[in-house]
């Protein structure tokens, strides 16, 4: 599994880990069974910290993107994941902001939202 981890950026890297694995699943890239490394063997791939790793699949468990098993280690849940339409509200709210600071209209917010979401039914689609 390859990972782009960047190191000089403000987002910790618990949540790069995160987010690369929830855009891979969403993108068809990882499927569900698909065995994840464990995180030991992240960690040295990565070459971060194994709490570092152990967090980021912690917050994926949580969320229902991942499941563990002591004999058949960790992989991709077949489940829905619990996020929520108050969990998305609020992760949209800083880059909503920041948008709007910028001077952008809620138009042309939406817009961008909308054609994220097609860009991922669009990986999605193509990698069935």
């Amino acid at each position: 599994m390859l990972l782009q981890l960047d190191f000089t950026i403000e987002t910790p890297i618990y949540r790069q880990i995160h987010d690369q694995i929830v855009l891979g699943i969403a993108s068809g890239k990882l499927s569900v069974g698909e065995k994840l490394p464990t995180v030991r063997a992240l960690a040295i791939e990565t070459g971060v910290n194994v709490m570092t790793v152990n967090k980021a699949y912690q917050f994926l468990k949580s969320e229902g993107h991942i499941s563990t098993d002591r004999r058949g280690g960790t992989v991709i849940a077949g489940g829905k994941s619990v996020t929520t339409a108050d969990k998305v509200l609020g992760e949209l709210r800083l880059p909503a902001a920041s948008a709007k600071l910028s001077g952008m209209s809620s138009d042309e917010w939406l817009d961008i939202c909308i054609k994220a979401y097609k860009c991922e039914e669009e990986n999605n689609n193509d990698a069935t």
